[in-house]
């Protein structure tokens, strides 16, 4: 079964491209379908399907050092949309030669046989980029699907002014952040430190990895899933006894109740990615230069670990004849010096790159109070938990809401709203033709 061929193909022992794993179609194997030069007739061409913001014009100075291979950006929506959108591409026999995949969504282009194997491709560069970073392309194989693109490390944002207000010390812990909601709620009513959002599974399923969870890995040729891991639970059960005392709100994260409780200082804290900035002056113009980051409160004092809230990679498909160019492209987009300040510059985000510290400057200038930004998102990044997803993170993560919604609703243990996950996503793999793994 077509499905069932994931394990197998992502398997340490069977990581050869996937492109020649079922296509009915030879390997390549001629130097003119490796070369981008060799036998060719002009310069080759490659289309790049991406939703980054002006990257067209980062392009143009890839194409002008580089006549004989041609990139043409193909501006998309993002999100899911953008995901089936690749994948209807990839089964009808057209996908572009490069796309912009989102790091959850990569395992289901795997799973379609529709990006390449570029492990050959990138072994020069793998030791630029941290090992959880890494592992979200390689989903703890051998095979490399992708060279990560931006990454969305989580520290804790909070209103300095307001935690000085009602005496709070920044929680270097969870059971610190606890009491830390229970004083604000106690000196002021109208107040809260956090809220736990039902509608983003993104930003639990960072907590999660920061506390250790592992909702997928690859055993032979079977999946493994195991999301009502104990760490998950820990995480839930955290989140949902503080739901539950008043401690914390439950409102939806970007909603324009959050957004105002953010602008008026009724909300101080917001466990987020490194790409909050763009959010907090766009909702919260007010509160300029009075949010301030920390790390994320540790679940073990001393320990610093993070995880990931959004994130991209560029992948090449398996069905361009173009694989090594592309290759190229890919990886000058994401580890060249240049072409990394472009990112920041032109684009606007946080490279994966290890080199891209050099390339950011000064801090954004909601935070222009706090000049070490970037230094301090880096030393997080640094101690961000790599994670596997799975090839039905989408099934997953509507059942978090529906789960979570039901929960804050029904005023149920959030851990159970987890087995819902674990169920849902497991029955819909074996649906799918997925060998699972007890």
């Amino acid at each position: 079964m077509r499905a069932n061929r994931l394990g197998a193909a992502l398997a340490v022992a069977l990581t050869a491209t996937l492109a020649s794993c079922g296509s009915g179609e030879p390997a390549e194997s001629t130097e003119a379908a490796q070369s981008p030069t060799a036998a060719a007739q002009g310069p080759v061409k490659l289309t790049y399907w991406t939703w980054a913001p002006n990257m067209d014009k980062i392009v143009a100075v890839w194409n002008q050092a580089h006549p004989d291979i041609q990139v043409t950006v193909s501006k998309q929506a993002g999100g899911d949309d953008a995901a089936a959108k690749y994948l209807t591409a990839a089964k009808a026999g057209n996908p572009p030669d490069l796309v912009q995949a989102e790091y959850q969504h990569l395992p289901s282009f795997i799973a379609a046989d529709a990006v390449a194997d570029l492990k050959a491709e990138t072994a020069a560069i793998k030791g630029e980029f941290s090992e959880g970073l890494w592992n979200l392309v390689t989903l703890g194989t051998e095979g490399v699907y992708g060279v990560p693109q931006d990454s969305g490390p989580m520290m804790l944002f909070y209103r300095k002014d307001l935690f000085d207000k009602y005496g709070i010390e920044v929680p270097k812990t969870w059971q610190e952040y606890a009491e830390a909601a229970r004083t604000v709620r106690k000196k002021d009513s109208k107040v809260y430190l956090g809220t736990f959002s039902s509608k983003d599974p993104g930003a639990f399923t960072g907590l999660a990895q920061q506390a250790g969870a592992q909702w997928w890995s690859i055993s032979g040729e079977s999946w493994k899933v195991n999301i009502a891991d104990e760490p998950t639970k820990k995480v839930a059960d955290y989140w949902g006894g503080l739901v539950k005392e008043g401690a914390i709100d439950d409102m939806p994260f970007f909603t324009p109740e959050w957004n105002k409780a953010l602008n008026d200082g009724k909300l101080l804290s917001w466990p987020s990615a490194v790409w909050a900035p763009g959010v907090l002056a766009t909702n919260a113009p007010k509160a300029k230069d009075k949010w301030a980051i920390a790390p994320m409160p540790q679940w073990n004092a001393g320990e610093n670990y993070s995880g990931f809230w959004g994130g991209s990679s560029v992948a090449v498909s398996s069905k361009t004849p173009n694989k090594a160019a592309a290759a190229q492209f890919a990886t000058w987009l994401n580890t060249d010096p240049a072409a990394l300040q472009l990112l920041v510059k032109e684009a606007a985000i946080y490279p994966a790159s290890t080199k891209a510290q050099s390339a950011l400057g000064e801090a954004p200038d909601y935070f222009s109070n706090q000049p070490d930004f970037w230094q301090q998102a880096a030393a997080v990044s640094a101690g961000a938990r790599g994670f596997t997803f799975g090839p039905n993170v989408g099934v997953t993560y509507n059942t978090f809401k529906d789960a979570f919604d039901k929960a804050l609703q029904n005023k149920t243990p959030f851990s159970d709203a987890i087995q819902t996950m674990q169920d849902a996503t497991v029955a819909d793999m074996r649906k799918s033709g997925f060998t699972i793994a007890s």
